[in-house]
């Protein structure tokens, strides 16, 4: 994990979720919080084409000359 500032927020996870995260911890010692965040990230990325700024950016790659 970068050393990005944090800003504090809450989110709802269910039961399950919670028990496998702990679960997780429990095992490698990795914060629940930062595998929270390793999962926003990925949905991140995954719709980054959606994000605002986004769009531009990629069609500069496919129209960057060669």
């Amino acid at each position: 994990m970068s050393k990005r500032k944090k800003i504090s927020t809450t989110v709802y996870i269910t039961e399950e979720q919670d028990q496998k995260l702990k679960a997780l911890n429990q095992v490698s010692k990795v914060p629940v919080a930062e595998y929270i965040r390793e999962g926003i990230d990925l949905v991140l990325e995954k719709h980054k084409a959606k994000l605002p700024g986004e769009q531009l950016e990629l069609l500069s790659v496919v129209r960057r000359p060669s």
